[in-house]
C-alpha cells in the first residue's frame, strides 16, 4: 500500500513541474499610448536589385504602323533544351542589366522604376524618335520576403503590392509565437551588393521611424526564441523521460499487486 501511495506522490510532483508559469502573447507596439505625436507617412520607393523580373510596359499615341508601340511589347523569349518559353517579363541579370526587345541592354541595378523608366523613354525618343510621346509603365512581378522563427507560419511570401511593412510581415506569418522576441526583430537586407542586418523593436513607439519598418523586396526577417523556450525544451525531455519511468513503475507496481 505504501508503495502504490509514493507512485501518487510521484505523479502529483510531475504534474506541478509539467504546470509552468504560463507565457504571455506578444504586445505589439506597448509602449505608445496615444497618437498625439502624428507623423507624416513615408514609404521610400524601392530600388531594382538582381534578378528582379520587371514587367515593362510602353505606350505611344502614334497609330502609324510602323511606328506602333506593339513593337515594344512583344514578349521576351529563352530557349531551353530547344524549347523556347515566353517569359513574363524582364530580368534584371547578374550584373543589374535588362536586355529590352528592340532597345538593346539598361543597366537597372539600383535605380528605381521612374528613374529606369525615365531612361527607356529617352531611348525612345533619342537621337531618333522611334515613338511619338512614348509613356512606360514598370512593375515588379516578383516582390517576396522572407519570414523564419518563431512565428505560426515561416516561409516566403510573395507580394501582390508593391509596399508591405515589418507589421504586415509579421501578420501574414500568423504573428509571433508566444516564445518570439518581439524587441529585437532581426531584418536581413542586401544592399549594394552589401549584406546588413537591421534590429527592430515591435513594441517601441519608434518603430515607425525605423529604416526596417518599410520593407523591401528580398528582406529576410528573423524571430529570434526567447531563452524560455530552450528551458521548455529541455523540460520537455525530461518529462518524457519522467513519464516513462513512471509508465515503467506503473506496470511493475500492477504486475506485483497481481502476484504478491
Amino acid at each position: 500500500m505504501k508503495f502504490i501511495r509514493s507512485l501518487l506522490y510521484t505523479a502529483v510532483i510531475f504534474c506541478f513541474i509539467s504546470c509552468g508559469t504560463q507565457q504571455k502573447l506578444p504586445n505589439y507596439l506597448q509602449n505608445i499610448s496615444d497618437t498625439s505625436g502624428k507623423g507624416d507617412v513615408q514609404v521610400p520607393e524601392l530600388r531594382i536589385q538582381k534578378n528582379d523580373i520587371l514587367s515593362i510596359q510602353v505606350f505611344s499615341i502614334s497609330t502609324r504602323p510602323d511606328r506602333s508601340d506593339v513593337l515594344y511589347n512583344l514578349p521576351t523569349v529563352s530557349t531551353t533544351g530547344g524549347v523556347t518559353v515566353a517569359q513574363p517579363g524582364l530580368l534584371v541579370d547578374a550584373k543589374g542589366n535588362i536586355e529590352y526587345p528592340r532597345l538593346g541592354v539598361f543597366h537597372a541595378e539600383g535605380l528605381t522604376k521612374d528613374e529606369l523608366a525615365a531612361q527607356i523613354k529617352k531611348r525612345l525618343t533619342e537621337p531618333v524618335e522611334l515613338l511619338e510621346n512614348p509613356t512606360v509603365l514598370i512593375r515588379f512581378q516578383n516582390l517576396k520576403i522572407t519570414v523564419i522563427g518563431e512565428v505560426n507560419s515561416q516561409g516566403v511570401m510573395s507580394i501582390p503590392g508593391e509596399k508591405v511593412t515589418i507589421l504586415e510581415a509579421v501578420g501574414l506569418a500568423g504573428g509571433l509565437t508566444e516564445y518570439g522576441i518581439k524587441n529585437a526583430v532581426k531584418v536581413i537586407r542586401e544592399t549594394d551588393g552589401k549584406r546588413e542586418i537591421g534590429m527592430i523593436d515591435l513594441s517601441s513607439k519608434q518603430l515607425f521611424e525605423s529604416p526596417y519598418y518599410n520593407l523591401r523586396q528580398n528582406d529576410v526577417i528573423v524571430v529570434d526564441p526567447t531563452p524560455r523556450k530552450a528551458k521548455k525544451a529541455d523540460q520537455d525531455v525530461v518529462l518524457q523521460r519522467a513519464g516513462f519511468a513512471l509508465s515503467v513503475i506503473t506496470a511493475i507496481a500492477l504486475v506485483y499487486n497481481i502476484f504478491k
